[in-house]
């Protein structure tokens, strides 16, 4: 292992663990956490200093074992066995509540000859429910120490970071698995084959099935017709039943369990919230709760927000030196930033419930609640997981399908996940749904919020239908079935996921006001000059907005979004849009600040107040509804785009994702339009 001053250790377990949550503590970074499988489906890396020591960290996807039955624990086996000259060693995640489990993983890491660490995680919890742990004999039997922590407490990361200061990280002296004697020279043969000491990785490699065009010339060189039982998935199952019947042994001289006189808190709530009609009716309640959130909870800051943008126009418009300076900055960068910064509440508030939900366990529920509703459709249980994540953002969303091993469903999963109502969406749904739903409420809920509910609802409703379509094109490989471990509840960290939603929320409004910044500037220049200025005049003024070049090229697209009842300046949003869909709202708070100098005026009153020539509204129900719908369906958003191609390595799929979702959204859009107007 290697010896220089920066070290690279990794961060190994079982999904569902605290892994992720023991990262963020070690490295004081923000990666998300979730009380449910499939949260890491990539190695993420950070890095931190102790005692002038630089470290590090690398965690990699959850895995049950290393042989993998999924893209991410392909990529975590992948990466344990070919990278291990480059890393110090692993610190393995156990948690108290299920040891047996996590103690395949463990031992067979151990067999591999990596040095390790072995933390053990949320022992309060398991001491809850009457399991009482000795840590003592516990060390003894694994021959290494334990550390005991409590990750979001902070409780043991300090013991963590001396061990790996001080060399902590251990081998084993000898294997725990050892090969069964029928195949012991068989698999000594192999091992001379590849030249490796470790009989165990030879074990390993043959059980993968990497190792089969050698099998048949060292079974020549064999008599035995027990060579003719090496079937790696054979291999696999009674390894599989020898580790556990030696983590039996183990477990049953460390673990002590109080008797349980009454249910526990988990299985009476779980009566509820996984019951086959209560459930629905609890999660609905829930969202809308959320729904209702967003809008009242958010309001005060919005308008904060708000006031100070329009303050800040004013500002700079007052005090910068006339000209077109003046006029990019309070007229074009300030509006468009400001127009975006402003849904920045929104967001993190629908973020932070989706967190606690996360952290209580309640998430785990809904992934096994919505197994049942999901099969019909060519999905399963955990296709919940990129569906759930895909409110908050499809890019990770689409990389969580990992964890979905079947690759018919991975598929139609990655095809479908972007129709979910992702962050980009809110800011367009908000201003849309401000300018066409009444203040009113219905039953003490908001009719604002009932539609904003509706308009998720209608995303995951239309990504089941599409997948019940598409599924009929794409070749199923057989039945699959969702086996998972309901986590027990848990007291969310408040403190620490609001810290996790603030760090989110700012990713948002850096990365999108990085795009909004360059597209301000852009739709600023094209709508300052137009086509009919003189050379000289390019500097001194400006010309009206519907002869500059933008209104130029928004009306050359006119006869293709008229009929779904656009403007050239919706139009404009649209295309601008298309890079990342929260750049609508950046570019029409630009568009309306050039159109109508008055910074005091919010910018959705001046899109309330804005008349086409007939003196019609330009924003009227017919032309929201289709608005919503158009951003309901449509792809419109390039990074999604990039990561589908790489998860799918087809631009087939790539370019038949574009054309459904953006045919879809044109042709409801047009209908939606033509019944209502």
């Amino acid at each position: 292992m290697q010896e220089n001053k920066k070290k690279q250790v990794l961060l190994v377990g079982n999904p569902n663990v605290g892994k992720s949550t023991v990262f963020n503590a070690l490295c004081n970074k923000k990666q998300k956490t979730g009380n449910y499988a499939g949260v890491t489906v990539a190695s993420h890396s950070g890095k931190y200093t102790y005692k002038n020591e630089e470290v590090e960290v690398i965690d990699l996807p959850g895995s049950y074992s290393v042989y993998p039955s999924s893209e991410d624990e392909a990529i975590f086996s992948k990466f344990l066995i070919d990278e291990q000259k480059n890393y110090a060693g692993v610190i393995y995640i156990l948690e108290a509540l299920s040891l047996k489990r996590g103690l395949l993983l463990f031992q067979q890491i151990q067999d591999l000859g990596i040095p390790m660490i072995l933390v053990v995680n949320q022992i309060d919890q398991a001491e809850r429910r009457g399991i009482s742990i000795d840590i003592k004999k516990f060390s003894d039997a694994l021959g290494i120490k334990i550390i005991q922590t409590n990750a979001k407490e902070q409780l043991g990361i300090d013991e963590i970071r001396e061990a790996v200061l001080n060399k902590g990280f251990v081998k084993a002296e000898k294997n725990s698995f050892e090969t069964p004697n029928e195949h012991k020279d068989f698999i000594q043969k192999l091992a001379a084959h590849k030249g490796i000491d470790n009989e165990y990785k030879a074990w390993m490699s043959l059980s993968l099935g990497t190792d089969l065009e050698r099998i048949g010339s060292i079974k020549d060189q064999m008599n035995e017709p027990d060579s003719k039982s090496l079937v790696p998935k054979r291999l696999q199952v009674q390894e599989t039943v020898r580790r556990y019947q030696n983590v039996d042994k183990i477990l049953s001289d460390v673990i002590s369990k109080k008797a349980q006189f009454k249910e526990l808190l988990t299985e009476k709530l779980d009566k509820v919230l996984v019951h086959k009609f209560w459930g629905y009716v609890v999660f609905l309640m829930i969202l809308l709760i959320i729904f209702q959130s967003v809008f009242f909870l958010a309001e005060y800051p919005m308008n904060w927000i708000e006031s100070f943008f329009s303050w800040l126009a004013a500002f700079t418009g007052e005090h910068l030196p006339e000209g077109p300076i003046n006029s990019l900055i309070s007229n074009g960068i300030v509006p468009g930033i400001g127009g975006i910064v402003v849904f920045a509440p929104q967001i993190g508030i629908l973020l932070y419930f989706l967190y606690l939900l996360e952290d209580s366990g309640y998430m785990a529920r809904v992934v096994f609640l919505m197994d049942r509703l999901l099969r019909p459709f060519g999905l399963n249980g955990k296709s919940i997981v990129p569906l759930v994540s895909g409110t908050a953002c499809a890019i990770p969303a689409v990389i969580s399908t990992r964890n979905i091993e079947n690759v018919r469903e991975r598929l139609l999963t990655i095809l479908v996940t972007p129709f979910m109502t992702c962050s980009a969406r809110l800011p367009v749904y908000s201003i849309i749904i401000g300018l066409i739903i009444s203040e009113g409420s219905f039953l003490g809920i908001k009719y604002k919020a009932l539609v904003l509910m509706g308009m998720y609802l209608l995303g995951f409703a239309v990504a089941l239908l599409s997948a019940a379509i598409l599924k009929g094109f794409i070749k199923n490989e057989g039945k699959t079935y969702l086996v998972m471990d309901l986590p027990t509840y848990k007291k969310p960290l408040f403190g620490y996921d609001f810290k996790m939603v603030l760090g989110k929320v700012w990713e948002f409004i850096t990365g999108a006001g990085k795009i909004i910044f360059i597209v301000s500037i852009i739709i600023w220049f094209l709508s300052y000059f137009g086509p009919k200025q003189k050379p000289e005049q390019f500097v001194a003024t400006n010309v009206e907005l519907d002869h500059s070049y933008l209104a130029k090229m928004g009306k050359g697209i006119e006869p293709l979004i008229e009929p779904l009842g656009y403007d050239w300046k919706m139009g404009v949003g649209i295309l601008t849009s298309f890079v990342a869909r929260e750049v609508f709202v950046g570019t029409m708070s630009t568009l309306y600040s050039l159109e109508d100098d008055a910074p005091e005026v919010k910018v959705i009153d001046k899109m309330r107040r804005d008349v086409n020539p007939d003196g019609s509204k330009v924003f009227s129900f017919a032309t929201g509804i289709s608005v919503l719908l158009f951003y309901a369906f449509a792809m419109q958003c390039v990074s999604t785009l990039a990561v589908v191609y790489r998860e799918t390595k087809s631009w087939k799929w790539t370019g038949f994702q574009v054309a459904m979702m953006t045919g879809l959204a044109y042709f409801v859009s047009l209908i939606a339009y033509q019944i209502l107007k």
